[in-house]
């Protein structure tokens, strides 16, 4: 990606190759103009206004996955770029957006995965640190709070963590992995949430329940 193309750059453009590689939008932030030199400046460019390009076809899949028209996108540079423009609006969608340019994408559950656990400390001084697969570090903590959900059906649970604030009450997550999760239960010690019993882990100050007390768990 060239910076000299950001003027013309579009999150998708209609045109491409069949490759999903070369056939890949060219996104990025944005950056400021060079200053001019001459004595003589140019009067000031009007507000550039921000193109709705509607749906994308894009998809980030349960497991972390994106495509792109149907096909992953595997070069992990170009994810990370797409997701440092990752946004979520107030209903609740997901939009790549620049100053330039938004449009809606389709994502199956959390658009990250934590898949790695570094902790230090112990108790309610302890801190654990999660990397997520577009390399994110994310301390654990009040800003980035650990969630469980439950299946409807079986019960199960998954655990997410908070990775940035969206607009209104949704935010960006990322699902925390099942290895990763167990380490995390490795860690847990019982405590109370809310006149409950609960197993739970310490993260910079803060106790994130991670469900209820096993029956017996305080008899071993």
């Amino acid at each position: 990606m060239r910076t000299s193309a950001l003027r013309n750059s579009q999150i998708v453009r209609q045109k491409g190759g069949n490759s999903t590689n070369q056939s890949l939008p060219a996104v990025a932030p944005g950056s400021p103009t060079s200053a001019t030199t001459t004595a003589d400046a140019a009067p000031p460019t009007p507000a550039r206004v921000q193109a709705d390009c509607g749906h994308l076809p894009f998809l980030i899949k349960r497991d972390g996955t994106w495509l792109y028209r149907g096909s992953p996108i595997t070069r992990k540079p170009m994810v990370c770029l797409f997701a440092t423009v990752l946004k979520r609006d107030a209903n609740g969608n997901y939009l790549l957006e620049t100053p330039a340019e938004r449009g809606i994408i389709d994502v199956e559950d959390a658009p990250f995965i934590a898949v790695e656990l570094t902790w230090s400390g112990q108790g309610s001084r302890q801190s654990l640190s999660f990397r997520t697969n577009t390399d994110q570090c994310i301390t654990a903590g009040l800003d980035h709070p650990i969630r469980i959900a439950h299946d409807l059906l079986t019960c199960e649970p998954t655990p997410y963590l908070h990775v940035r604030d969206g607009k209104g009450t949704y935010p960006i997550e990322a699902r925390i992995n099942r290895a990763t999760y167990y380490e995390l239960v490795a860690l847990a010690e019982p405590g109370m949430v809310q006149g409950r019993k609960v197993l739970g882990v310490w993260s910079e100050g803060v106790f994130f329940s991670l469900g209820d007390l096993p029956r017996g768990y305080e008899s071993k």
